[in-house]
């Protein structure tokens, strides 16, 4: 995958992995698994 990302909390990221029902981004300091609803994530 690696579409960019931005999230309210995490910032700037890549998807790495995408899940049933949830997506795993890199944002560079850190790896979060972030679970649907997406609602603080963004495609850029």
């Amino acid at each position: 995958m690696s579409d960019r990302v931005t999230h309210d909390k995490y910032g700037l990221g890549r998807v790495v992995e995408v899940e049933r029902n949830a997506v795993l981004v890199d944002f560079g300091e850190r790896t979060v698994r972030i679970s649907a609803p997406y609602a603080k994530l963004f495609l850029l």
